[in-house]
């Protein structure tokens, strides 16, 4: 895991030293791969990279290359020795056992042919000498944001990197309004908030000519007729978790795992444990609580019981080593900020700094770890899936509220929007673009859009929290469940299997019987957990009244004085992104935006 920059410019000469401006490229990538630094350029090219040592530590120097090509690649390959004995058996040579030199070679022998051999998660580019080559990984577990500039074109891991580079400005446009306060932390496909940058979406690959990106999708998710029996569908579905985790075990240091005792990490706990066993290793769990909530946890809807409990009996069970990191909250509310500047964007507020305070604990021990998102996209555990209402409701169903987040816009740059329109027409941008067989039940066709709509949009934000807050602190998290393989066949999966006995995840829970004790494995869902202590609404509360009373404060260009007054003091129930993130996540976002505004010196023209 790394991070990548680079540039592509008639402007750039061979030479072997950096300009300050790349220099300043890859101090902001370091965090991400603080093992070792490297620099390749030539004749109209520079690539950057920092890596952080997973596989063959020694050998695995980035930028690489051979014979005439090179690549600078973030990302972890999971089939590495499958793709190379294909390789090899072509006549092609290695000299090193890391899975770049796989992917580089890969790429030479067979071109964007390659992708459809690559089991994991990637953002690349490799030069050939003419031109540049980009690909990112089916699921978008790595990100590549770009820009074109006047006299090329710049890419890097994050958008803070890209904004050091000298023909990179930090603009905020009317589309960068809208995706901050009517979408906001989620993104439009490809948007990189900020005027003029870009994100290539997952599944897509390109080349660069002339300062310019084409690319294409080389990956399409398609419905194909279901022809397995329930129990047939169960076996399949264990086999492909199985099998995904397994494969992501590998690495040449210690792995560890996320463990909440809910469902998801609690079979990659069980699986782990058990392979690790079989290798005369010991694995080590991690769970994240916050001060004094179980003195403030009340249950609800959406988090009916706390975690510890859970927790402790999966470790029991399992005989491993665990630790539990405590969040008080002001080191939870000092890393709001510090979360923008990992993400290079306004974020989930609580729900990702509470990630980076906790990933910051585990780099003390470890570097790689296994975590269970995206099972509730892909198995459909969120509520939306299943409360009929909610789930037919057009719109984006964990973000009811164009409206009200409208309201929060100074009157005089609402006026120039048509709030309902900019995101009703991304949402049927997305249900539209969902594959469906003829002959599918109303139902069925439904959880196509359903899951089209979580993969594109939820699942992305979820995603990019878990890598920007982790690879901060140079933590690689894994995330077996998100493997294509698995996504595929879930996406043919008729919703009656989806729903085995009326349950969220049913199908995956009949799955996993025999892998995990009764009560975790049947266990109501729980989100991740966050901060029930009053003294964080405080805090914030505080923080935010500052930003008010200071009249330079960069949010007031965008936000309207009387409503960002009118969410102090406010305890209700309105969502602004899904469950986790209400009142006071909704005063945190927007301390968010005002230091993203205030760091990256983001000027408005509208």
């Amino acid at each position: 895991m790394c991070g990548i920059a680079g540039e592509v410019s008639p402007r750039l000469k061979k030479r072997g030293e950096m300009e300050d401006y790349q220099l300043a490229m890859q101090r902001e990538l370091w965090r991400r791969g603080p093992d070792q630094r490297g620099f390749f350029s030539d004749e109209g090219v520079a690539l950057i990279h920092t890596r952080l040592s997973v596989i063959d530590i020694e050998n695995g120097i980035q930028p690489m290359t051979r014979d005439g090509s090179t690549i600078v690649y973030n990302g972890e390959l999971y089939n590495t020795d499958e793709v190379r004995s294909l390789l090899e058996s072509r006549g092609v040579r290695f000299t090193t056992r890391c899975d770049t030199e796989v992917v580089l070679r890969a790429y030479m022998e067979l071109g964007e042919d390659c992708l459809g051999l690559l089991n994991g998660i990637f953002a690349f580019a490799v030069w050939n000498g003419g031109e540049l080559f980009v690909a990112r990984d089916r699921m978008g577990v790595k990100p590549f944001f770009y820009a074109e500039t006047e006299d090329g074109f710049v890419f890097a891991s994050s958008v803070a990197a890209l904004l050091r580079h000298r023909d990179v400005r930090a603009v905020a446009d009317l589309d960068s309004v809208a995706e901050l306060f009517l979408l906001g932390p989620g993104r439009t496909p490809g948007s990189g908030v900020l005027k003029g940058i870009r994100e290539l979406p997952p599944a897509c690959c390109g080349v660069v000519r002339g300062g310019r990106l084409k690319y294409r999708r080389y990956w399409e998710l398609l419905q194909h007729e279901h022809t397995d029996s329930l129990p047939q569908t169960v076996e399949r579905t264990r086999e492909l978790v199985l099998s995904a985790i397994r494969r992501q075990l590998a690495s040449d240091v210690p792995v560890f795992t996320f463990l909440s005792g809910g469902l998801d990490s609690s079979i990659i706990s069980a699986v782990a444990a058990k392979e690790l066993a079989a290798r005369g290793q010991e694995l080590h769990t991690y769970s994240v609580d916050y001060v004094d909530n179980d003195k403030y946890f009340t249950p609800g809807k959406f988090q009916p019981n706390s975690d510890e409990a859970y927790v402790n009996k999966m470790n029991d069970f399992l005989g491993v080593t665990h630790h539990r990191v405590l969040i008080d909250t002001p080191e939870l509310t000092n890393a709001l900020f510090e979360a923008v500047e990992a993400r290079g964007l306004p974020g989930m507020a609580d729900v990702d700094s509470s990630l980076l305070a906790f990933a910051r604990e585990i780099k003390k021990n470890f570097s790689v770890g296994l975590s269970g998102e995206c099972a509730d996209e892909i198995f459909g555990g969120y509520p939306w899936y299943r409360d009929e209402t909610i789930r037919m409701a057009e719109g984006f169903p964990w973000s009811q509220s164009t409206m009200y987040r409208f309201g929060f816009l100074r009157p005089e740059i609402g006026a120039l929007l048509s709030p309902r329109d900019y995101v009703s027409e991304r949402y049927f941008m997305t249900v539209g673009s969902a594959h469906k067989l003829e002959g599918n039940s109303p139902t069925d066709d439904r959880m196509k859009e359903m899951l089209r709509l979580n993969l594109d949009w939820f699942m992305q934000t979820l995603l990019g929290r878990k890598d920007f807050m982790t690879m901060y602190s140079g933590v690689e998290a894994r995330v077996p469940f998100c493997d294509a393989s698995i996504v595929e066949y879930m996406y043919s999966v008729p919703w009656d299997y989806m729903n085995y006995e009326g349950r969220e995840k049913g199908l995956l829970r009949k799955a996993m019987e025999g892998i995990l004790p009764e009560e975790i494995l049947w266990r109501k869902k729980s989100p991740y957990p966050k901060t029930h202590n009053p003294g964080y609404m405080r805090a914030v509360s505080a923080l935010l009244r500052e930003v008010i009373d200071d009249a330079s404060s960069p949010l007031l260009l965008l936000a309207d004085k009387a409503a960002l007054e009118g969410l102090l003091g406010a305890n209700n129930a309105q969502p602004w992104y899904g469950q986790l993130m209400t009142t006071p996540q909704t005063i945190a976002y927007m301390l968010q935006i005002n230091h993203w505004m205030k760091t990256y010196n983001v000027s408005v023209e509208i």
